[in-house]
């Protein structure tokens, strides 16, 4: 019988296998039910999890609105059973700012705002919406919001990819600007391929793989992330890894609580979890440089020249310091253990594998760096070893810079060949040998053809449109970056435990139209802001307030517009666009805030994470960005006394605000009013009242150097951290 590349899942299920447990464990969890009894909930089989149910297109509800738009129409259902009242539209200055800082991360210019005022048609907001979705910066936006999901990081204490990994970055957002189909977004980071096409006949007969685009080779980069320095046991990380960041950003289900134990709600078990790692388990990580054979030849010279240069200077070195540094080892040498000083001691050709892996972790102990050298140095021999440092500097050097590089993975025959086993408490040096598993995934068909490939069969299934869970996911996450919170509150948990939707039936429309429109982002998006529902302002009247408020505290049925702190990056940007300095460039390296380049956007800030010291800066450690080692599907939204001081006292608002005001100075023998109103266009995208204008103007008289102190002002009004 023919295998189905695709679940039934309406009429799938799957038992959840039992397990022996100590009498510990069976008192553990009496306790934890007699204190939590929502651990009492039974299993769920996939027939009553509501989000494995197909995705059948719901009728869209009428006399309840006059917007043309479906949405509105499941909204306003809501409104009538819970008798909300909504407020009004937001005027048109808050909507614009709103819509572009959503769209691109970066507020509405002066002019933009000048030019949306001018324009009365009723045309000019969607001409707005077209214009801001066109903008390569709306990708570079959104970039950062999927690179949160897949855990994106420069560097980290395992990453063995960290050298050239921005070039996945900068993949996704060449495939948001594209509008790349979601469905081909998601398969080229798994395979590297698009389409699901993966092999052709040729003219001869022959069947042959068809070349991947070149520039796809970049989407690996998510699952190279995950790969960590070695082949033996802790090679498997990437495998542990890719389930765990591929079931909850694609799948919104939590397979990664079965790495240990069945889950204890939904109905994956630990079997499931490693027979997914199986799907991965093949893969390895590769080095690819970015070069031509010119390049790869004018650097082989470089390396040559600098390296005869670079031996004359360390053997002078050496004679220098060689006695010093002996006698440094010596002494740390002598304060381990008698066996482990016998191991040191030891050639390294004559020691077995264990011995060097254990002279491998002693390594970092006996070390000796160049500034213990130099302490220990007379004070003339210190000056001749600064000196030859340098020249040592030099002559490195003359090699130039190093050549890109890049991090992939493919797949090893070897490997493929291995056994796949459920591992003991998910370590990996752990493998339960009599516990084999096959290459499978949780809610998979009973027979699974791996005609391309293992995770290219995975796939092929999961990024299916009759995948119930996929095109949902996908449509919460696009919801909850517009509204603040997904209709699906937990966005990366469709389980049991992560609740139901607030609406259901909006959800699933939303999720059959992404499937009708090709899986298009930018379409969705456009769908999504052009809602009136989406429109609605975020203050209300008294009369309104206190009884909506009463009804739904929360703004769960979306009766206003819920009140968003600018994320940090927006921050960032928002601050460097008001002095002019802000530098629009897509793509290339990350950058650190203290370096030259730090009026890039902030989607290009240096993030990751470090047992010795801080990679994240500090500025967006403050404002709730996460460092990148899990995924992060919603960041917190704090309020602290570091993000007041950065906002009062930072270099980057006082140059800012220096900036601003040099743009702001009138001719001489003008008025001061334009230049205040710029200045609040410029920050908080408004004009100010005849009030506000009035203040500014007694205060700052005719003494211009006051100016920049009406930017910094501007700068800490919640006016501008908020998006209202």
């Amino acid at each position: 019988m023919k295998s189905t590349p695709y679940p039934s899942f309406p009429n799938t299920t799957k038992g959840v296998s039992g397990r022996r447990v100590s009498r510990t464990v069976v008192l553990f969890s009496a306790i934890l039910l007699s204190i939590f009894p929502a651990f009492a909930a039974p299993h769920n089989s996939t027939n009553q999890l509501w989000s494995l149910k197909p995705v059948v297109a719901p009728t869209i509800p009428t006399g309840l609105t006059i917007s043309t738009n479906p949405i509105d129409a499941f909204i306003a259902a809501q409104w009538t059973v819970r008798g909300l009242h909504p407020v009004g539209k937001a005027d048109r200055p808050t909507l614009l700012r709103r819509v572009t800082l959503d769209l691109t991360g970066l507020p509405p210019t002066p002019e933009e705002q000048t030019n949306f005022l001018a324009d009365t048609s009723s045309a000019a907001y969607e001409r707005v919406v077209d214009r801001l979705l066109a903008s390569e910066q709306h990708a570079v936006c959104y970039a950062r919001h999927w690179l949160d999901i897949l855990r994106y990081a420069d560097e980290d204490e395992h990453l063995n990819a960290s050298r050239g990994l921005y070039h996945w970055r900068d993949w996704v957002i060449q495939s948001l600007n594209d509008d790349v189909p979601y469905d081909q977004f998601v398969r080229a980071q798994l395979t590297g391929y698009r389409s699901t096409a993966r092999t052709e006949m040729v003219a001869t007969g022959q069947r042959h793989r068809i070349e991947p685009r070149p520039d796809d080779l970049f989407a690996l980069g998510f699952l190279a992330r995950g790969a960590v320095p070695g082949n033996g046991p802790e090679s498997q990380q990437l495998a542990i890894a890719a389930v765990e960041t591929v079931s909850t950003a694609f799948m919104g289900m939590t397979v990664g609580c079965a790495k240990c134990h069945d889950h204890m709600y939904d109905p994956i078990t630990k079997r499931d979890f490693y027979a997914m790692k199986a799907l991965f388990d093949p893969l390895v990580l590769r080095r690819i440089t970015l070069a031509t054979a010119e390049e790869l030849t004018a650097r082989g010279r470089r390396e040559a020249a600098a390296t005869q240069g670079r031996k004359l200077v360390e053997s002078e070195i050496e004679a220098l310091i060689g006695p010093t540094r002996r006698q440094l080892y010596d002494d740390r040498v002598a304060m381990l253990p008698p066996d482990i000083q016998q191991l040191i001691r030891k050639p390294e050709k004559s020691r077995t594998a264990a011995e060097q892996k254990i002279a491998d972790d002693y390594y970092p102990i006996l070390r000796i760096d160049s500034d213990k050298i130099s302490d220990a140095l007379p004070e003339d021999q210190r000056k001749q070893y600064r000196d030859l440092q340098r020249r040592l500097e030099e002559e490195n050097r003359k090699r130039g810079a190093p050549l890109p590089v890049f991090w992939m993975v493919e797949r090893d025959q070897a490997r493929e060949a291995e056994k796949s086993y459920l591992l003991t408490s998910g370590e990996p040096d752990r493998p339960e040998k009599n516990h084999e598993v096959q290459p499978g995934w949780p809610f998979a068909p009973d027979s699974i053809e791996f005609r391309d490939g293992r995770v290219e069969s995975f796939s092929d299934w999961l990024t299916a449109p009759e995948n119930p869970l996929f095109a949902r996911v996908a449509v919460n996450r696009l919801w909850q970056w517009h509204f603040g919170i997904g209709l699906q509150k937990v966005p990366s948990d469709f389980g049991e435990l992560g609740g139901t939707p607030s609406h259901p039936e909006l959800l699933d429309w939303l999720a059959s139209k992404f499937v009708q429109t090709g899986f298009s982002m930018k379409a969705m998006h456009k769908l999504m802001v052009m809602s009136e529902t989406y429109q609605l302002a975020s203050d209300a009247d008294a009369e309104t307030e206190n009884h909506d408020v009463a009804v739904d505290s929360d703004d769960t049925y979306l009766w206003r517009f819920r009140l968003r702190r600018l994320d940090a990056e927006a921050i960032w940007d928002s601050i460097h666009q008001a002095s002019g300095l802000l530098d629009l460039a897509v793509g290339g390296p990350s950058f650190t805030p203290s370096e030259g380049r730090s009026t890039r956007r902030a989607a290009y800030i240096i993030r990751g994470y470090s047992p010795s010291g801080d990679i994240l800066p500090a500025f967006l450690q403050a404002f709730d960005v996460d460092d990148g080692r899990t995924p992060c599907p919603l960041r917190t939204q704090t309020v602290t006394a570091p993000q007041a001081l950065f906002l009062m006292n930072s270099p980057q608002i006082d140059r800012a605000s220096q900036a601003l005001a040099k743009r702001l100075q009138p001719d001489p023998g003008t008025a001061l009013d334009s230049g205040v109103d710029q200045a609040f266009q410029t920050i908080i995208g408004r004009q100010p009242t005849a009030r506000e204008r009035d203040l500014a103007l007694h205060w700052i008289g005719q003494d211009q150097t006051r100016l920049p102190s009406l930017g910094w002002l501007l700068f800490n009004l919640d006016e501008f951290l908020y998006v209202r």
